[in-house]
């Protein structure tokens, strides 16, 4: 993928990302964290890996363990 395909996709992920975090109204901050971080990691690692499944579901877990707060 080239960089304004990467932008495209990063951008729009972000906005899924944000009207999807609409609906955590009943949870908790560290579940709110979690799924944050499972969202901008899975981004990050698809951007990073040009777009790989593995690199966008490895994204997401580590930001997940992250945001989780890395218990």
């Amino acid at each position: 993928m080239n960089k304004h395909n990467m932008l495209r996709l990063a951008t729009l992920a972000a906005v899924v990302a944000s009207i999807g975090l609409t609906g955590c109204a009943g949870m908790t901050h560290r579940q709110q964290s979690a799924a944050t971080g499972a969202a901008v990691g899975g981004v990050a690692g698809a951007v990073l890996t040009g777009g790989s499944a593995l690199g966008t579901v490895g994204g997401a877990a580590i930001g997940g363990y992250i945001g989780n707060g890395g218990r």
